[in-house]
């Protein structure tokens, strides 16, 4: 492990401080900054020559301000002759521009994998990636992780009884991965179905599959963005008679008014994990936060030693 080193952006500090503590490494020193102009400063303050370099940054809102921060210590590592760059990106900005939908419009999601890949990035260590295809937009390994198991260890804790259990997906897109933690907890399935209505907003309507009367419905998705879709399906539950409403997701987005939608939704606890930092004035009683830095810090040490990273989920 001498050889390994952990360096961390400005975007998610905490989480890298918790994985440097579970791998027992301390922190790499780097100075980051801006200029007068807001341009980004980057300073590498120890010898990285020949070593295997792992960047931790979630390209998270600020998302530009973090993309670029994250290329600019991309080249300061490659032209202090690090031996091999991983960008960690527990949370991949632009992930939702993943294909054209419309005429005239970018796939921005491969355009910024082709700007880490030029950038100078070896390899890529991502968490939930809003589409399982956008693995294949970077010309580099990419490993990709799922919190499921630290979702699904957590509802385990609750000690809640498995034959009052529904999980249910909030829209036909998630079924697959609602289906993953159906078997997991061993529960019935439902699905809400989800139309868009717009690029902001989307009508929920019908519940297909099993039946949430009376039920502890559960909830999981890969991101609560502007948490329309989840305080939606949300509504639908309760309306269908589900006793409770616990939602669980990977990245907690939250932007714009996401806080006042959970704060006032049929829901009885929201589960998050810290790929993204949650500010204190976001802090809602009811939001939990679950940390990823042992899931991350037990892969980086996989991948420094080149073993199986999917052996993980087996």
């Amino acid at each position: 492990m001498n050889d390994l080193k952990l360096f961390s952006g400005r975007a998610n500090p905490d989480l890298a401080k918790r994985i440097c503590d579970y791998l027992g490494l301390p922190p790499g020193k780097i100075s980051m900054g801006n200029f007068p102009d807001g341009e980004i400063s980057c300073k590498i303050d120890e010898d990285v020559r020949g070593r295997d370099v792992f960047l931790i940054q979630p390209t998270c809102p600020p998302v530009n301000e973090n993309i670029m921060e994250l290329l600019v210590m991309i080249d300061s590592f490659k032209r202090a002759s690090a031996d091999r760059v991983t960008a960690v990106m527990p949370y991949f900005g632009y992930a939702r521009q993943d294909r054209k939908d419309a005429g005239r419009v970018p796939i921005t999601a491969k355009l910024v994998a082709n700007i880490i890949t030029r950038a100078g990035a070896d390899r890529v260590l991502a968490m939930d990636l809003h589409a399982a295809q956008i693995q294949g937009f970077f010309d580099v390994p990419v490993d990709h992780l799922y919190a499921a198991p630290v979702l699904n260890e957590h509802f385990k804790s609750l000690g809640l009884k498995r034959e009052e259990l529904v999980v249910v997906s909030a829209d036909e897109g998630g079924i697959k991965r609602a289906l993953g933690h159906s078997t997991r907890l061993q529960a019935p399935l439902a699905i809400v179905d989800k139309r868009r209505t717009s690029a902001e907003s989307t009508k929920q309507e019908n519940i297909i599959g099993a039946s949430v009367k009376n039920k502890i419905a559960l909830m999981f998705d890969d991101m609560i963005s502007t948490a329309s879709s989840i305080c939606g399906a949300a509504k639908v539950i309760h309306q269908n008679g589900a006793r409770e409403i616990h939602v669980a997701a990977t990245h907690g987005v939250l932007v714009g008014p996401a806080i006042e939608r959970l704060e006032g939704a049929p829901i009885s606890s929201v589960t998050i994990t810290d790929t993204i930092p949650l500010p204190p004035h976001k802090m809602l009683p009811k939001i939990r936060v679950l940390s990823v830095a042992a899931l991350l810090g037990q892969a980086i040490k996989r991948i420094h030693r080149n073993e199986s990273v999917s052996g993980l989920f087996n």
